[in-house]
């Protein structure tokens, strides 16, 4: 998906605008993801870019694409541009000991029980 979203649509509520884009661009993620995976890939990664036009297009993250979304509709931004590609993606092991140990060392800070 290579798209620019206008935000402002003369004789549209702003607000469902806004969800209606959000919603685009998760049942496009859903969409596939559903698809059957490639030969010799674990799952399906997505490479984004995000901006106020493609030419001013950076790379993100897939999870921080709907908090860019609302950053741009609170600053008042009138479009953006969004790309997601999909591709093949391979699932690579965490080393053992350190990550479990952080993992739970998160988890005692967060709810602030040994």
């Amino acid at each position: 998906m290579r798209k620019t979203f206008q935000l402002h649509i003369e004789g549209k509520n702003n607000d469902r605008v806004l969800d209606a884009v959000k919603h685009e661009i998760r049942k496009y993620i859903k969409r596939e993801r559903g698809r059957p995976v490639p030969a010799g890939a674990d799952f399906w990664d997505f490479d984004c870019k995000f901006g106020r036009t493609a030419e001013t297009a950076e790379v993100a993250h897939l999870s921080a694409l709907i908090g860019l979304v609302d950053a741009v509709a609170r600053e008042g931004g009138a479009q953006f541009y969004l790309e997601i590609l999909a591709k093949g993606g391979h699932r690579q092991a965490r080393p053992r000991g350190e990550d479990q140990s952080e993992v739970l060392r998160e988890e005692t800070d967060a709810t602030g029980k040994a």
